[in-house]
C-alpha cells in the first residue's frame, strides 16, 4: 500500500510549478506520486474538461500524467541509489507511451512505475495507467538528473 502522508511533490517541491505535477499550480493535474514498496503510485481523478471526447479521458493528458509520475519516479531512485536525503531534479529525455485502449474519464486512474534500470546519473522507468481495473496505457521513458547551467537545476 502507498505511503500515506505527503506526496514525493509536495515533500520535495511544494512550489514546483509544472503543469503535470506542481503542486503549486492552481490550473495544473496536480500528480501526487507516493511510493509502495518498491513501486510508486498515484491516483489521477480526471474532471470533464481532461476528456478528448465524451467519456475518455485524452491522450494528451494520459501522457503527461505518465511522463511526470515516471520522472518522480526516476528522481526518487536516483535519490534513494545515492542514498541522498533530497532527490536530484530531473527532466524527461525520452519516453513513449502507448495507449492500449480507451480510459475511462469518469472515475480515478491509477498510475504505477518502478525503475527498470538506475545508473549514477539517469534512470530507465516503465508505467502504467489503469482506468477501471484494467490498463489503459504504458510508458517506458529515460530521465536525466540535470547539472548546474541547466534551466531545471535547483527547481526544486
Amino acid at each position: 500500500m502507498a505511503s500515506p502522508g505527503k506526496s514525493l511533490q509536495a515533500r520535495f517541491a511544494p512550489r514546483g510549478v509544472c503543469f503535470g505535477c506542481g503542486p503549486a499550480n492552481p490550473r495544473g493535474l496536480r500528480v501526487e506520486s507516493r511510493i509502495d514498496g518498491d513501486d510508486v503510485v498515484a491516483e489521477f481523478h480526471p474532471e470533464k474538461h481532461h476528456e478528448a471526447f465524451e467519456g475518455v479521458l485524452s491522450g494528451g493528458i494520459i501522457g503527461t500524467l505518465l511522463d511526470c509520475h515516471s520522472n518522480w519516479t526516476a528522481a526518487w531512485a536516483l535519490m534513494t541509489r545515492a542514498g541522498d536525503g533530497h532527490p536530484p531534479c530531473t527532466v524527461t529525455a525520452e519516453y513513449h507511451v502507448r495507449l492500449l485502449r480507451p480510459a475511462s474519464g469518469a472515475g480515478a486512474v491509477t498510475l504505477r512505475a518502478k525503475p527498470a534500470e538506475v545508473g549514477v546519473d539517469r534512470a530507465v522507468v516503465e508505467a502504467t495507467l489503469s482506468a477501471g481495473g484494467k490498463v489503459c496505457a504504458t510508458c517506458r521513458g529515460v530521465f536525466v538528473a540535470v547539472k548546474p547551467g541547466h534551466p531545471a537545476y535547483h527547481r526544486w
